[in-house]
């Protein structure tokens, strides 16, 4: 076991939020399992062996928890507020859909950035933390929209399509790129696993496949519902004019 900040205060904080906000809300089974889900995946990311792997000898770990913190656990908890709670935060600014995807795609980058990230990891019990709590609330926003926003199939069809591909190219570019780019990683202490080059590819190749089985996923289910809203529509037309 290897408890971190993030194991031990961040995720029973975040339950606790979660029971006290949707305490008169009663949310459905489903929602509540989608939270616990969240929250179970956010504690195995930070308190199993994933959580040394990453803070001292392996890229591709490090990835993996940022994929949970970013995407995962935040799509899972947003899934899990109730509508009728969900009501009374959708006019926050972050969650409108022109400001949450560049301000995902703004936290997701600027850490990747090699000057950043080697930063953030020779300080774990700061910055490091800090880039854990963006990566979390930015993906919050950017699944808010998705998950409670008022508009049309297929307008959130197009905006998970803009994330995947606007996304896709940090994980193609770890995984091409000929040399080890994050000089923390490169001189890392290693007694097994893959050298650091091949680490990154793994990494890369890792949140590029991620990111396009999710946001896919995701983009399919609703560009599924937004035909078939569509071909209800013409039905509904058709009936209207075929009567006398």
């Amino acid at each position: 076991m290897h408890p971190s900040a993030e194991a031990v205060g961040l995720a029973p904080a975040l339950a606790a939020g979660y029971l006290v906000a949707a305490r008169g809300a009663r949310p459905a089974r489903e929602r509540v399992a989608a939270a616990a889900l969240g929250l179970v995946l956010l504690f195995a990311a930070f308190f199993t062996e994933l959580e040394p792997l990453a803070n001292h000898t392996f890229l591709w770990a490090h990835l993996l928890q940022n994929v949970v913190l970013a995407e995962w656990v935040p799509a899972l908890l947003v899934l899990g507020l109730p509508p009728a709670l969900a009501r009374r935060w959708g006019g926050f600014a972050l969650f409108r859909p022109l400001v949450a995807l560049p301000l995902w795609l703004a936290t997701y980058y600027a850490w990747h950035l090699p000057w950043l990230y080697d930063l953030a990891l020779r300080h774990p019990h700061s910055l490091l933390h800090l880039e854990h709590l963006t990566y979390l609330l930015a993906g919050t926003c950017l699944w808010w929209p998705v998950v409670h926003g008022a508009r049309s199939a297929g307008i959130k069809a197009a905006y998970l399509f803009s994330a995947f591909v606007l996304a896709s190219p940090l994980g193609l570019l770890l995984a091409l790129v000929p040399r080890a780019i994050y000089p923390f990683y490169v001189h890392a202490p290693r007694t097994w696993g893959p050298a650091p080059l091949a680490d990154q590819q793994i990494a890369g190749v890792t949140m590029a496949g991620e990111e396009a089985l999710v946001f896919f996923a995701v983009f399919a289910a609703y560009l599924l519902r937004f035909l078939q809203d569509e071909q209800a529509a013409g039905l509904a037309a058709s009936s209207r004019l075929s009567r006398p």
